[in-house]
C-alpha cells in the first residue's frame, strides 16, 4: 500500500508546450510497471486549454468544477459541466479545457503504452477554440 498525503506532491504549471492559458497539474496517480495507469487533476483558468492530443489507449476524463470546453476532430466543440465524464478512445484526435469566462477542473486518467501516455500534437487556434458550442 502506498498513501500519498494531501499536499506532499507539489503542483506543476502547465507547459506552454501543451497548453495554451494557465493551467495547473497536481499528480494523482502514477503507477509503476507492470500497471500502466496515470492520473491529475487539472484546472484549467478561463480560456485556458490543451493543444490537440492523442492517447495510445484512450483517456477518461471528469469534470468536477466549472464550465469547459471538449472537441474530437471533426466534432463539435461540447461544453461540459461537473459530473460528466467524458471518454475519448485510443487515438481519437482531441482538446478540452476551460469556457471563455469560466475555469474549470477534471480529473484525467489515462494508461500509458510502451512507456508513452499522449502524443502532443498542433495548438488549437482561436478560431477552433470559439466555434459555437453545443449543449452537453
Amino acid at each position: 500500500m502506498d498513501i500519498h498525503r494531501n499536499g506532499s506532491r507539489p503542483s506543476a504549471q502547465g507547459p506552454a508546450a501543451w497548453f495554451t492559458g494557465t493551467v495547473r497539474i497536481d499528480p494523482l496517480i502514477q503507477t509503476e510497471a507492470p500497471a500502466r495507469v496515470a492520473g491529475a487533476t487539472v484546472t484549467f483558468e478561463p480560456g485556458a486549454r490543451t493543444a490537440w492530443h492523442t492517447h495510445p489507449l484512450g483517456q477518461t476524463i471528469i469534470v468536477t468544477s466549472g464550465c469547459g470546453r471538449a472537441q474530437r476532430l471533426g466534432g463539435p466543440v461540447v461544453e461540459i459541466h461537473p459530473g460528466d465524464v467524458v471518454w475519448f478512445p485510443p487515438g481519437e484526435k482531441h482538446w478540452h479545457g476551460a469556457s471563455p469566462t469560466t475555469a474549470m477542473t477534471h480529473i484525467a486518467i489515462q494508461e500509458s503504452h510502451d512507456g508513452k501516455a499522449v502524443d502532443w500534437l498542433e495548438h488549437v487556434t482561436d478560431e477552433e477554440y470559439q466555434q459555437p458550442t453545443q449543449l452537453n
